[in-house]
């Protein structure tokens, strides 16, 4: 297992057991500038260094219920160039979601179709390109993006989970893995 560490460590967390249970701190997000002007690098990561290609995955649990209550996977090369995905709470219901940041940062969302208390998440780098992943029982796992990201010598890349709007969302993430690239073509759900 690769050595991870914190950005933005939360007040309350405890690693054991192959778990990692977050609680989230007030306030916390990831964004830049799009639509509401404002830029927020204070969500919590917990991530680990690669400088070549991958696959990171890990299976997500949280009561999503407060506006914008997130929690996934985090892929950064640095604070202008990421990619977090997983599922945000809005409009009513937790939904499946990307917001990849070039610069400014995008928002694609849909509904989840699965137990979005119970999930997964797979992310490849193959050169400067990302296939992100989900999966609702850890077995199919459909295409949620495809896109390029800026080249760095080295990126950071675990999960993540933040509370625009509140504190207390509590995560647990296991199943937390770092391969070399799956090789998968890119319409092969397994």
């Amino acid at each position: 297992m690769p050595q991870f560490h914190w950005i933005n460590e939360p007040a309350v967390w405890c690693h054991e057991n192959a778990h990692l249970t977050v609680v989230t701190d007030g306030q916390t997000d990831f964004w830049r500038e799009t639509w509401y002007g404002f830029t927020r690098f204070s969500g919590h990561v917990w991530a680990c260094e690669t400088e070549k290609d991958f696959t990171f995955q890990a299976r997500i649990r949280a009561d999503f219920h407060t506006l914008y209550d997130q929690a996934g996977i985090m892929f950064i090369a640095d604070e202008q160039h990421w990619l977090k995905a997983g599922i945000e709470y809005n409009d009513g219901q937790p939904a499946m979601g990307s917001v990849l940041t070039q610069g400014g940062s995008d928002w694609a969302t849909g509904p989840f179709n699965g137990d979005a208390r119970d999930f997964w998440m797979r992310l490849t780098l193959r050169e400067d390109c990302l296939r992100l992943q989900y999966s609702a029982d850890g077995k199919t796992w459909p295409l949620l993006r495809l896109c390029r990201i800026a080249k760095a010598s080295r990126y950071q890349v675990g999960v993540m989970c933040c509370t625009p709007e509140r504190a207390g969302l509590e995560v647990d993430f296991s199943e937390i893995s770092l391969m070399p690239p799956n090789g998968k073509a890119l319409h092969d759900l397994s």
